[in-house]
This record gives structure tokens, sequence and C-alpha cells, in this order.
């Protein structure tokens, strides 16, 4: 008797039939003698309508307000489903984040997960019943509601199998498991058996949308067995054939990997870069420029600095595009002042495109193979950054699906 852990997006429990479905899957496993816990997320479309609601009415809302507002959505889903699994003749009870409860910091919006208390979860199980918690939300120090960022639900459920030492994971989606690249951008792309759990970090760190990073983060620290499948086939097929479904995300490479020198090609859209023109070339600058953009939790991605010429240097990064402007605001404000820069300009329209393979590093020529497929689809390349086992750049946001097919073709990932 194993003890599982199942996840279900907004998608999965996006009407009251779908829910229905998911606890009939649910209820499956646990007649197969399974212990389950089940991390839902809102119904679909659901937190956007929330938290448009409290943009209508502010249009800077308070984030500990938005918080308060948002993790509803996820508190009906647990409640549908434990009156569905009920339904169902099983015994089944909801939980809050904060009930459990799921100890989180104060960063309203975006905030990390610090401990799991697992007794009130595991005294359930042992009572035969199944437990149900709501994903994406956590409670902080002083009794506040938390909200782990979009995608959350994921952070939460791995996190969950992680606290309660469960055998695996299982994150259940709408699309049948992880990709060489988005099949509505190359309709030859080909479902991976299984991925390294670097493989899946960087795919999901480079704009993989499959599963939030901090989720992968997570499984990888703690060792979590993780699947990714789908929710949208038949409820009611064999336990033990869904387990052979998917995309397994595995801690150890395969001895086959080798021959796959790239596993995916990984993209992003929402990208915008910004460039600090003319800045003193000198001890600390970096941290002058991004330290007020980290303070503001604005995420950097790829940085470059230009070579010095008469002591300055040009200072290039990348920001997510919703952040954009709050990252120029910062900048244009007293940093600019305070570190002497010439000028800063930026351009919200580009995107980021990436190869990834655990490949690379026994086979040599992968940088160029790549430069010379975008040269020959007349693609400028911007900034270029690298590790161990991918390569990303920067393009032009016009040019990124031309890029994503090019390069999927010309690593023939549509061969087994």
């Amino acid at each position: 008797m194993a003890l599982i852990v199942h996840k279900y997006g907004g998608t999965s429990m996006g009407s009251v039939e779908r829910i229905k479905n998911v606890a009939k899957r649910v209820a499956k496993w646990h007649r197969a003698g399974h212990r389950v816990v089940v991390v839902p997320s809102a119904m679909s479309g659901e937190t956007n309508r929330l938290l448009g609601l409290a943009r209508e009415i502010s249009a800077q809302p308070n984030p500990r307000e938005l918080d308060m507002i948002a993790s509803t959505g996820e508190q009906v889903s647990v409640g549908l489903l434990s009156l569905a699994l009920q339904a169902e003749g099983l015994g089944a009870v909801s939980y809050a984040g904060w009930q459990v409860p799921v100890r989180t910091n104060s960063a309203y919006t975006k905030a990390r997960i610090e401990s799991i208390d697992d007794k009130r979860i595991l005294g359930d199980l042992d009572a035969g019943r199944v437990v149900i918690i709501t994903g994406f939300q956590g409670v902080d120090e002083k009794g506040n509601i938390t909200t782990l960022g979009r995608g959350g639900s994921d952070t939460s459920a791995v996190a969950v199998a992680a606290a309660i030492k469960a055998d695996e994971c299982l994150i259940y989606t709408d699309v049948d498991g992880v990709y060489t690249t988005d099949p509505r951008v190359v309709e030859e792309a080909r479902r991976l058996n299984r991925v390294t759990f670097e493989e899946m970090l960087e795919m999901a760190s480079l704009g993989s949308k499959v599963l939030q990073i901090r989720s992968v983060e997570f499984a990888g620290k703690y060792h979590v067995k993780t699947r990714v499948l789908s929710s949208l086939t038949d409820p009611m097929i064999p336990v033990e054939t869904e387990m052979q479904s998917g995309t397994l995300i595995t801690f150890e490479e395969d001895p086959t990997m080798e021959a796959a020198v790239i596993s995916g090609i990984a993209f992003s859209r929402d990208e915008a870069k910004i460039t600090v023109i003319g800045v003193p070339d000198r001890p600390g600058i970096a941290y002058q420029i991004l330290g007020p953009v980290a303070e503001a939790n604005i995420d950097v991605d790829m940085i470059i600095q230009n070579q010095s010429v008469d002591g300055k240097t040009d200072f290039t990064f990348t920001v997510p595009r919703a952040e954009y402007q709050a990252a120029l605001n910062i900048l244009n404000g007293d940093v600019k002042t305070h570190i002497g820069a010439g000028n800063i300009t930026g351009d919200p329209k580009v995107s980021k495109v990436s190869v990834v393979g655990v490949g690379m590093r026994s086979h040599v020529g992968i940088a160029s193979k790549m430069f010379r497929t975008l040269s020959e689809e007349g693609i400028n390349i911007q900034m270029i950054s690298t590790s161990e086992i991918k390569i990303s750049v920067v393009i032009d946001e016009k040019y990124m699906e031309l890029a994503v097919r090019a390069l999927h073709k010309a690593f023939e990932l549509e061969q087994e």
C-alpha cells in the first residue's frame, strides 16, 4: 500500500462534472489500497475572477487583502471535492492551508513554504480517510493567510508529498506529460517518457508551463518521485496502467540518455530587457543596480556586462514582462543618479528560447549548431546564457515561434 499525493489543476477542477471525475479517479486509487492526499487548484478562471474584482475596487490593492481574496478559490475546490468523494462512499476531509498548517513567510502573493505539520494529515490517513488540502496557500507566523504565487498549487503538492514522505506525487493536468516543446507551436513535438530533475528544472525555469519551477526545486531537494499525467483520460482506467503513463521525472540519468543530446526546446514569451548605459566600471556596481530591483521582489534572469571602455560599461539584464515597468521606475529613480548612469533603455518585446539536455555534457558543437540554425533563419541573437545542460538566447519576440520550430527540427527532436 503506497502513500500517494494527487495534484489537480484548474482545468481538471473546471466544472462540477470534472470534479466528479476527479473524485472517481481518487476513489479508484483508494479502493486499490493506497492512502491518498489530494491537492487541488481553484476552478479554472476563478483566481483571475477574484483578483479582477479586487482591482475593480483598487488600482493597487493591498497584498495582504489580495491573498485573503485569492485563497478562497482553493477553499471552494477542496470543499466540493470532499463532498464528491463522500458521494462516492469514501471518508474524506478537507483542510485550508492554515488548518494543516502550512507555514510560510510573510511575502504576500509570493510566499515561500517554511514547514508543514504532518500530524493532522497522517492521523486522518490512518483513520482511512482521503485528505484534501488547499494548494497555493499557507499561513505566516502572525496567522495571516498567504499565497505562493501563480502556479503555487504544484509547489504545495510536492511540499506536502515531501512532508509526509509520500511514495510518489502525481501531477494531473490538461496535457499528458512533458513534451520536447509546446505542441501548439511544433506539431511534431513528442512526449518524453522520462526526464531528469535537472532537465525539468531548467525547462520550468526557461518557460515550460507544465510544472511550476518551485515545485521542481522542492521535488529535487527532497527526492520526491514525481509524474506528470493527464486528468482528461478515463478516470476508471486501471491504476497499474495509469502508473505507466505520462512523464516520470527521475533522479538518475537513464543510460540511454546520452544518445539524446537535447531533450527539449523551452521558451518564454513574457520577457523584457533593460540596459543601463554608461555606468562606472567599479567593484559593487552590479549590486548597486540589481540590489534595489531584488528588494522590490522582481526576478532578474539573464545578465550581461559589456567590456569596459574608458572606465564605463553597459549593464543589461532581463526581467518578467509584467515587472518591466516597475523595474524601470526603480532604476530611473534614485538608482540612476546614485550610480551615475548615462541612460536607461529597455525593450518589453523580447523572448527567450533555450535548448536543454543532459547529453550536452558529453557532446560538443551544440552551441554552434544552435547559432547556425538561428542565423540561417535570419534571427539575431541579443543575449546568450549557458549552463552545463542548457543554452538560452534572447531574441525579438516576433521570431520566437520560428526559432522554436527551426531548433526542434535541427536537433531532430521529433525522432524517438
